[in-house]
């Protein structure tokens, strides 16, 4: 379990195939920041640009671990069969804040950017959701951005069935995960409120009971 606050940026150094073709994952090297994994063990998960892995091994004086990333988890997710900078996020403990929301680390989806400016001091981030996420999304709801909790400002759906959502990014956004990096046309992890997928549910559950 996860709240969308970023602990730390990396870097995947290094990826490389599981299999001799595209039904294999990948394993991925990540580059963290100084002291990031001290208290890290073997087997814990931290989530990738949203997405909940598995630690597979760790060199925690280097700043290293690895993950492994199946196909399926590839097909379904962007920003992690590549180098690059990513968000990370380490695992809920019990004790721990619930500063953003209740996040799952399983991705719903994949957006696509169609505004990212910057409006005063801020950003305007306007991302297109498809059509499968679109009944989940609210004015002041929450969302998940590659990992980062965030809150829906407007909601504008299209004809075709999808929803462009717009968030405000502050500074301290921009400066402490990877969302400084996107531009538009870049495609983004989605993880819809899981309030909002159980509300669907038992809504859903009524209507066949109602028949």
């Amino acid at each position: 379990m996860f709240t969308g606050i970023i602990t730390g940026v990396g870097q995947i150094v290094d990826s490389q195939p599981l299999g001799a073709d595209a039904s294999h994952g990948r394993r991925l090297t990540l580059q963290t920041p100084t002291g990031y994994l001290d208290g890290v063990g073997l087997g814990d998960s931290i989530a990738i640009n949203g997405a909940c892995m598995t630690v597979t091994s760790f060199d925690a004086a280097a700043g290293r671990f690895t993950i492994d990333v199946s196909a399926e988890s590839l097909a379904r997710t962007v920003g992690l069969d590549q180098q690059g900078t990513v968000n990370m996020e380490q695992a809920l403990r019990s004790h721990d804040r619930l500063g953003g929301h209740i996040v799952t680390g399983h991705v719903d989806d994949v957006g696509d950017v169609v505004v990212f400016e910057p409006v005063g001091e801020s950003w305007l981030l306007q991302i297109r959701a498809p059509r499968s996420l679109a009944r989940f999304l609210a004015y002041k709801g929450s969302i998940t951005v590659n990992g980062v909790s965030l809150t829906v400002n407007r909601v504008e759906d299209a004809t075709d069935g999808s929803t462009v959502f717009s968030i405000n990014l502050i500074p301290h956004t921009i400066e402490n995960t990877a969302l400084g990096t996107l531009k538009v046309g870049s495609k983004v992890n989605l993880e819809v409120d899981l309030i909002a997928r159980y509300v669907e549910r038992m809504l859903h559950a009524e209507g066949k009971l109602g028949a």
